[in-house]
């Protein structure tokens, strides 16, 4: 099946890229450049011919292209930060035309030339080489505006959002605990995006970027203007993740007026009603944003409610020509019912059902960050990011002792209900970014710089084991005020970084770059087991130099190839040291996990009607940490977390976009269809140890997403159909289980629907998700929120109408 994925993906791509010729025999060309009024290039320029509704995007040197039949012509040209600007052209066929626009600043207050930053023709594109004072020549990214996509928003679908990047693997657990979904690529563990840096406007929002890298609180979709993912190769810029990152860009106001206001109120199924609103506009120099969002489901599960507060404010101030400053607040507040895990039988038997009534979780999410961006000079920018968290994340729950066959309410011996217990984490984390670029100029190369340097430090402070109430309510309450266990962790990390652009000749560039890193981790307090306390007083240091390269070599207009290859590295985190409320046992040898990325790849797009990225890509990960199942010495099985072994990943990923209707009929007045087809093959095996030729966990070979979407003046629609593969929930890749953390995981077949109706300044959104209501799972867990196999949320209606003032 990979194989016909792949080759029909490949044929499609091939004949689309010979179509030009077949179909433009009497066309004329009009290409040109784009500059503005000191004569440099504005890339990401929109040129779009207003009678014919055909559009183009400028490249690198501000250069366009459009194809035309004979005919008079309106040609608009558009870009952030300048004025728009309209010419008429009457075309011959069969013949060239060279128009030039020479762009003017628009005169807002804010006084600042705005660059996209980006390339896209629809939905999804990729980044600059240089955007937001980061280097991403030869990289593989992604952009993905919100704005343009048929995607349900309200109930956080990934496979309608995130689910057009090749490979997005999901656990789908935020009906059953987890306050979100949590995405791996390439094999990388998906459960709460820890192999992955999760960023909100290029801060993080993590709880510890080393020790805790687990992301409870993201922006909800309705305020986010753009996603924009960079892979493995992101780990010179922003530190040594193995699964790159994400990063939600959040909206600002509108800067032709003093306020608007966006209201979007959204119904569905299980009790769900979801509301947000935002404001947001310019006064003078200062632009302000600011949203909240009230969500609330009953659940698709018994003992499933979710409620959850979500608020963000935004300011940005032009002092003057050169200086920008931000401040930034984000807020969320939640309480969430956990309705507990399934063994095989009982999934198989009501995959609705719930055998915990008593657990909840909440996680208080508190994140400030202070922004300054100053360009010194003409060919040099700097940008200060300052952010600080201080959050919490608080359980109350009858452990998992025993598993999830045994009931949580009444003790088998005494007959009453049994007492609960309370953990509790508190983080506070403060995160320096210093970035500067630099443009300079070495015999007749154009080059540039990007340094910069991070510094963080981290304080967790965990407590578990505490004796609770015997009740079902949210009660973080002790009858004993003693833990079980009490331990403090700090981290500190230092990070200097530099990457340069050697741009040579008009075609290629080359951009090695480097970073050190400083860890320090620290760990104090006690472990009650009963009997003894044991104390514990640690601290470990490292430091170590990450290199990597990457190139890039332009074959068209709007197409190039890239490459790159980039070390990685992954420190055990607190979880992975001290797993609170898990069955599973920790190796006390654990090591730090090393390894790299690399990437090659052809992405580009066609004139206006086609999008595409194909590329190939290898990862090697040592001393991978993961769960073994073990027998002890009187033959009970245990589960073990350790250093598994070293493993290889590789595969291919492709996404390919197409406007059938602009490339094929592009005079049609019955509306535009276009699909995207986003696939990824993953080959990932341990090469060592007792598992060698073993698959890694959760590494579905095949993830396709099928995606069509009819568009008619205010109205479109997208029918979205995933397939994802089986993979495995523990490195000896066992079928079936005593354990229910520990089995195979069956591949599904997922299919959603959305659409939109836009009226003016109203709208109408309906979705359904899962359509054919499949039963399927994505989580086996040996912790919160089972232990055992938590299931995906089956068939869900929403209803969504919204207004904007």
């Amino acid at each position: 099946m990979k194989n016909l994925y792949f080759s029909t993906t490949l044929f499609l791509l091939l004949t689309l890229l010979t179509a030009p010729s077949v179909f433009a025999q009497h066309k004329s060309v009009i290409h040109g450049f784009i500059k503005n009024e000191q004569g440099d290039a504005v890339s990401g320029s929109l040129v779009t011919i207003i009678n014919a509704s055909e559009t183009a995007l400028s490249n690198d040197k501000g250069f366009y292209q459009l194809t035309l039949v004979g005919g008079t012509y309106q040609i608009r040209v558009s870009s952030t930060g300048y004025e728009q600007l309209e010419k008429t052209l009457l075309v011959k066929e069969k013949e060239a035309y060279e128009l030039n626009f020479t762009l003017i600043n628009s005169g807002h207050q804010l006084k600042e030339v705005v660059v996209k930053g980006y390339r896209a023709l629809t939905g999804m594109g990729y980044l600059n080489d240089v955007h937001d004072n980061v280097v991403y020549s030869g990289k593989k990214t992604e952009v993905i505006l919100l704005d343009s996509l048929n995607a349900n928003t309200a109930q956080n679908n990934p496979r309608q959002v995130l689910g057009r990047i090749p490979g997005a693997n999901y656990s789908e657990t935020e009906g059953s605990g987890f306050p979100s979904n949590g995405i791996g690529y390439r094999g990388l563990t998906p459960t709460q995006s820890i192999e992955t840096n999760i960023r909100q406007n290029g801060y993080n929002v993590a709880a510890d970027i080393y020790g805790y890298p687990e992301a409870y609180y993201l922006p909800p979709l309705e305020a986010v203007e753009r996603i924009e993912v960079t892979r493995g190769a992101a780990s010179l810029q922003f530190g040594p993740q193995f699964g790159g990152v994400i990063n939600y860009i959040v909206k600002r106001g509108p800067t032709n007026k003093p306020i608007e206001i966006n209201v979007q109120q959204t119904g569905g199924s299980f009790g769900l009603f979801n509301s947000f609103i935002s404001a947001g506009g310019q006064s003078g120099k200062l632009n302000y944003y600011s949203f909240i969002q009230y969500k609330n489901v009953n659940g698709w599960r018994p003992n499933a409610e979710y409620q959850s507060f979500t608020g963000f404010a935004g300011l940005n101030y032009q002092a003057n020509e050169k200086l920008q400053l931000g401040l930034e607040y984000s807020i969320l507040r939640n309480r969430i019912q956990m309705p507990g895990g399934f063994t095989d039988e009982q999934f198989n038997q009501d995959s609705r059902a719930s055998y915990r009534a008593r657990n909840w979780l909440s996680s208080p999410w508190n994140i400030i960050t202070g922004k300054a961006d100053y360009r010194i000079s003409a060919n040099v920018k700097a940008s200060f990011k300052s952010a600080y968290q201080f959050s919490e994340r608080s359980l109350v729950w009858k452990n998992e002792d025993g598993g999830p066959g045994e009931p949580d309410s009444i003790s088998t011996v005494t007959l009453e209900p049994v007492n609960r217990e309370v953990q509790r984490e508190f983080f506070h984390g403060s995160t320096n970014e210093l970035r500067l670029t630099a443009n300079y100029d070495l015999g007749n190369m154009h080059n540039t710089l990007a340094t910069g340097m991070r510094a963080f430090y981290g304080r967790m402070k965990r407590e578990g084991g505490g004796l609770s109430t015997t009740g079902s309510d949210f009660n973080l309450s002790l009858l004993d005020p003693h833990f079980e266990y009490s331990l403090d962790f700090t981290t500190t990390n230092i990070a200097p970084f530099a990457e340069n652009i050697f741009r040579i000749g008009q075609k290629l560039t080359v951009t090695p770059g480097l970073r050190y890193e400083f860890v320090r981790s620290t760990i104090n307090g006690y472990v009650d087991d009963g009997a003894d306390e044991l104390r514990s007083n640690f601290s470990k240091n490292r430091h170590f130099l990450l290199a990597g390269t990457g190139a890039q070599f332009l074959t068209g207009a709007l197409t190039n190839f890239y490459a790159n290859i980039s070390q990685a590295y992954r420190p055990v985190t607190y979880e992975q040291l001290s797993p609170f409320g898990s069955s599973a046992k920790v190796d006390p040898n654990l090591k730090d996990s090393k390894g790299y990325n690399a990437d090659l790849g052809w992405r580009g797009a066609v004139k206006n009607y086609l999008n595409f990225d194909i590329s190939g890509f290898y990862l090697r990960y040592n001393n991978r940490i993961g769960i073994i199942q073990q027998t002890d010495a009187e033959g009970k099985e245990f589960l073990l977390r350790t250093n598994i072994a070293n493993s290889i990943h590789k595969g291919i990923e492709s996404y390919v976009e197409l406007n059938l209707t602009k490339a094929f009929f592009p005079r049609t007045a019955f509306g535009n269809i276009s699909f995207y087809d986003s696939f990824s093959y993953v080959d990932a095996h341990y090469i060592s140890g007792q598992f060698k030729n073993k698959e890694v966990e959760y590494a579905p070979k095949t993830v396709n997403r099928l995606g069509i979407t009819y568009a008619l003046k205010g109205i479109s629609t997208t029918f979205v159909l995933s397939n994802t593969a089986k993979s495995f929930g523990d490195a000896s890749n066992a079928v079936r289980s005593d354990d229910p953390s520990v089995g195979i995981i069956p591949a599904n077949q997922v299919m959603d629907w959305s659409s939109t109706l836009k009226i003016e300044r109203y709208n109408i959104k309906l979705s359904v998700n899962n359509l054919a209501d499949k039963r399927y799972f994505t989580l086996r867990t040996s912790e919160y929120p089972g232990p055992g196999i938590i299931p995906a949320i089956g068939r869900s209606f929403a209803l969504g109408i919204g207004a904007k003032f």
